[in-house]
């Protein structure tokens, strides 16, 4: 009887683990090992080759920040101020809209909606753009979007989930690296 016992709490203890939540101890201290890793890979600043990919991604990181802190209304005029920046790279053009489409919106969910149809817009790019230091990570949430996952970009290792803001801040995981080289 024991032995199924111990089974029943491992496969509880990993179904919690895979779960986003911060209900448990082992999540917590995963948390925290990423968080030191984060402050470390946070100290070297990133720098792009060209000046027109920097003022995007900078653009595309004040946009995120918002929709992380859940404001509708700031994150109306970090759409606009991306928009911009993306008016200034020929082939943007979609980009351009679904940005507007983030301005104009009435509500949160429609801006991470189309939050979600930027990234694919914008993801390719950064993963192809030389940068001359620092990292950009793509991170994915496998439960935004009605469970078809989302991606975005970020600066740090630290999950800062977009598309749920502190209802799952930290729901997600780093799918990828893009280094300087």
């Amino acid at each position: 009887m024991k032995h199924k016992n111990y089974i029943g709490l491992i496969a509880l203890a990993v179904t919690s683990l895979m779960a986003c939540s911060n209900n448990n101890q082992s999540s917590t201290e995963l948390k925290d090992t990423a968080a030191v890793v984060a402050d470390t890979t946070a100290v070297t600043p990133l720098v792009f080759q060209d000046e027109k990919l920097q003022n995007i991604y900078t653009a595309y990181i004040k946009l995120k920040d918002q929709l992380v802190a859940t404001k509708l209304e700031t994150a109306k005029p970090a759409a606009k101020e991306l928009a911009t920046a993306l008016k200034e790279i020929k082939g943007c053009e979609n980009a351009v809209h679904i940005t507007t489409k983030i301005a104009d919106a009435k509500d949160i969910k429609a801006q991470r909606t189309a939050f979600t149809d930027l990234n694919v817009e914008l993801i390719p790019i950064f993963k192809h753009t030389a940068l001359t230091s620092g990292t950009i990570y793509v991170q994915h949430c496998p439960m935004a979007n009605n469970g078809d996952g989302g991606d975005w970009l970020s600066s740090e290792k630290r999950i800062q989930n977009p598309y749920y803001g502190d209802e799952m801040l930290e729901c997600g995981r780093v799918a990828e690296e893009i280094k300087a080289k």
